[in-house]
């Protein structure tokens, strides 16, 4: 039984580590605990721990793959916009929270937080509080969901879960292409397309 909620661990880590808009955790989590009949709260507890891992290790690798895909403008410029966040911790912490208690997905927060080089310890321990609320509500949630699962496997396709992943696409399309240096700054919005070596 204990090689089950390894894959809750796993399960949740691997969802979590990819620097691309992926399902959210809570998903390979909610089915994993439907499917092996897994305590709820030990799903919770070691599917966020996974979580949170999956996307500290994302932190950690995304200045690497910015170095190696990236042009040093569009590295220089998205690490500006980690500094104006580091420089009211506070406020970008709240962010990080609200943000995590969202139905949206973090690929975006965490690509731009990995690549603006921010510390771990300014985004992860908000992102533990949002994720294990948010994670939480989704798994009680889940116990309707099995009991209407044809709707719900109508829903896999419906407006809002693809409007959830049109928002990451364009969270990320801001990220990248947006001259935030120039927004900040200025207060002109401009768009660079040229942001690969």
């Amino acid at each position: 039984m204990w090689w089950q909620y390894l894959l809750v661990f796993f399960g949740a880590l691997l969802f979590d580590i990819v620097p691309f808009p992926f399902p959210p955790a809570f998903t390979i989590m909610m089915f994993l605990q439907i499917i092996f009949q897994l305590n709820v709260w030990w799903v919770i507890v070691i599917g966020v721990a996974g979580s949170v891992l999956g996307r500290y290790i994302l932190l950690l690798y995304t200045p690497f793959l910015a170095g190696k895909y990236l042009n040093t403008s569009k590295n220089s410029d998205i690490q500006f916009l980690g500094e104006k966040m580091n420089e009211n911790k506070w406020k970008g912490q709240l962010f990080v929270l609200a943000y995590s208690l969202l139905p949206l997905p973090t690929t975006p927060l965490f690509l731009g937080a990995g690549i603006s080089k921010l510390k771990a310890k300014y985004i992860i321990p908000a992102f533990l509080i949002g994720k294990f609320t948010s994670d939480t509500l989704a798994l009680f949630l889940g116990e309707y969901a099995v009991e209407n699962a044809e709707a719900l496997l109508e829903n896999a396709f419906s407006l809002q879960s693809i409007a959830s992943l049109l928002l990451a696409l364009v969270l990320l399309f801001c990220l990248f292409f947006i001259d935030w240096r120039t927004l900040i700054q200025t207060k002109k919005l401009v768009f660079n397309f040229k942001i690969l070596k």
